[in-house]
Parts: structure tokens; C-alpha cells; sequence
């Protein structure tokens, strides 16, 4: 079950999201709201897993919303503006549904939620499977083998020497499936094995194998030095 919350600053909109949850029998609305600063609240106090979210409402944009909530929860936007597209899908949503938003485009937006909760099949502590782009087949990856992990849109890449493994998912999702003491996420774009770290030099992090520039961002920064804090002989 995928718990959605619905936040849009237009009574009526919401009246038709509500209808079209509704329908999809495997969607759980846990709340809707007019209010962006409340849906802040809801997020950080509830278990939501998707969130339909208007782009222009007062307090606060939606844009501002999600960088708010930093990957709690899936996005989907809502909205009557195609300008923003491109700002938004760099933000790492699902979808962006343009209104008036049609119910079978509406279907379409949530499977992708619906894929992305299974394209990681399995994780233990020393492989997962994960679906490739050929339709029904699973590709086993060990996690030793990972150099890296980035992110590419509607896509992760996992780096593995000379290969790179496209997976359908996003950042988020991978990341509260692979084991938190065996990898870290150093920025938006990138996770790393922690036991491949060689260096740092400044934001620069130096992975064994890897020629890649990885940039340390600053709000991922604080989780990295205590790791490394721990390891560290001054």
C-alpha cells in the first residue's frame, strides 16, 4: 500500500485526486491540504510514501516544498504551468501531470511509483537484484562490485568498472534499500561504498578505481565526517 497525501491550494483539484485515489486500490490517502506549510508538518510526522503537490501556492511553491521535505516521500506534481518542467525533474519527481489531469494519465504517473517499489527485488548484505531494461529479467549485482551509484533523471546507473547498469528507479528508493553502514549518499547525484573512500580533498572525494570527479555537497557533508570522525587518528 502507498500512502499519498494531496496538497493543492484549489479545493476542486483535490476533489478530483481524491476521486482518482479512490480507484487505484493499492493508494492510501493519508491527507489532503490547502495548506503547503501544513503537508510540511504531515510529512514529518506521518508515513507518506507519494505526494501529489501543486507548483504555485501561497507560503510556499511546490518547488520549495520538495527541497523542504529532502526526499521523504515520492513526488508527483499537479499543475496548470508547463514552465517548470525541467527545474521540477531535476528535483528527482516521479512525474509532472499538467491539468486538467485525465485519470488514465493519472495511472500512468502512479505505476511508476508502483515500479520504482519493485525494481530493487532484494537486498541482502552482499547483493541485490535489480530489473534491467530487458522486459521480466533481474540482474544480480554484488554490492562489493559497486564503484559507484549515480543518478540520471528517470534513471540510476550503477558503476561497476568498465559496466553501468541503467535501473528505473530513483535515488531515494535505492538508497533506503542498500545498507546504510555499507554506502552513503555524498550528494544529490551520487552514493558511494564507504569502504572504497581512498581520500578527501576538500568538497573532492576520492573513491579506489574511480577517475569520476565526486563533489561533496553540503547538505550530505555532516553524515560523511562522522563516519569519518569515527576513523580518524588527529
Amino acid at each position: 500500500m502507498i500512502n499519498c497525501l494531496i496538497v493543492d491550494d484549489e479545493q476542486h483539484a483535490i476533489d478530483i485526486l481524491v476521486h482518482y485515489v479512490s480507484q487505484a486500490p493499492y493508494l492510501h490517502l493519508v491527507a489532503t491540504t490547502t495548506n503547503p506549510m501544513e503537508a510540511l508538518q504531515i510529512v514529518n510526522t506521518q508515513k507518506v510514501d507519494l505526494i501529489f503537490l501543486d507548483i504555485q501556492m501561497p507560503e510556499l511553491t511546490g518547488l520549495d516544498f520538495i527541497k523542504a521535505i529532502q526526499g521523504k516521500a515520492d513526488v508527483i506534481l499537479t499543475t496548470a504551468y508547463s514552465e517548470f518542467a525541467l527545474e521540477s525533474y531535476e528535483l528527482d519527481v516521479v512525474d509532472y501531470l499538467l491539468k486538467p489531469i485525465r485519470f488514465p494519465r493519472f495511472l500512468q504517473a502512479v505505476q511508476k511509483v508502483v515500479e520504482n517499489n519493485l525494481e530493487v527485488a532484494e537486498v541482502e548484505d552482499d547483493y541485490i537484484f535489480v530489473k534491467t531494461e530487458s522486459k521480466g529479467k533481474l540482474l544480480k549485482i554484488n554490492l562489493d562490485d559497486i564503484d559507484y551509484i549515480e543518478g540520471m533523471k528517470n534513471y540510476v546507473a550503477i558503476h561497476r568498472g568498465i559496466q553501468k547498469t541503467l535501473v528505473f528507479t530513483s535515488m531515494k528508493e535505492l538508497e533506503e534499500r542498500l545498507p546504510g553502514k555499507q554506502f552513503l549518499r555524498v550528494q544529490k547525484s551520487f552514493i558511494i561504498p564507504i569502504a572504497k573512500i581512498t581520500g578527501i580533498e576538500g568538497n573532492l572525494l576520492r573513491l579506489k578505481n574511480v577517475t569520476t570527479e565526486i563533489q561533496i555537497g553540503d547538505n550530505y557533508k555532516a553524515d560523511l565526517m562522522e563516519i569519518i570522525k569515527n576513523k580518524m587518528i588527529q
